[in-house]
């Protein structure tokens, strides 16, 4: 009996899922530059030809990869905004990000890199751009949040705390068996949570 065609998109899914972790690997261990397709079909235990059933190339491949971490970005936005209370919605973005960063920080990383990207590596610096105005939409709804909760200054506030969740973030990735998570969590609840 022939798959239905949501069977099909279901093993279509699953099969490019596959392929973006893989790719996520090999680009972490390798860099962009230095992986190939092959490498990437090895890692998938997949066939070259059946990665480019999927993807045309490594530049396809990566922008699928950017638009899904676009899409977890607007995710983690969208039920912050859905809760009750400013409060609860910056709490859920400190959980997110940090909870997300502790579980993958190789990952984090190299979404870091390549957000810093130079301008003359004009391949890479579009992924960069689309991360960047993605940021910055999303620190606009960050700066409602503030807004709502009642802070001086919104802007200067919702900058503080995307500062302090990257530099932490930075941090966890970097020595993730001794960060002290939990403290550090509680810290910016208390100093990001709470009204002045």
């Amino acid at each position: 009996m022939p798959r239905s065609k949501e069977e099909n998109d279901r093993v279509r899914q699953l099969a490019q899922e596959n392929i973006r972790t893989s790719a996520m690997q090999v680009f972490i261990e390798k860099g962009y530059y230095n992986a190939s397709i092959a490498d990437i079909a090895k890692r998938a235990g997949v066939s070259k030809g059946l990665l480019y059933n999927y993807y045309k190339g490594k530049e396809e491949l990566l922008g699928d990869m950017v638009q899904s971490r676009i899409e977890e970005i607007e995710d983690v936005m969208q039920k912050a905004a859905a809760l009750g209370t400013p409060s609860e919605q910056l709490k859920h973005i400190i959980d997110g990000a940090i909870d997300n960063v502790l579980h993958h920080p190789k990952i984090y990383r190299f979404y870091l890199h390549l957000q810093t990207q130079p301008e003359e590596d004009l391949l890479l610096s579009r992924y960069s751009q689309m991360l960047n105005e993605e940021m910055a939409r999303q620190f606009q709804l960050q700066c409602e949040m503030f807004r709502k909760l009642g802070v001086p200054d919104p802007e200067i506030r919702s900058l503080h705390f995307s500062s302090a969740i990257h530099g932490i973030s930075l941090m966890i990735s970097t020595y993730p068996e001794h960060y002290p998570v939990r403290q550090v969590k509680e810290q910016l609840f208390r100093d990001f949570c709470v009204t002045e």
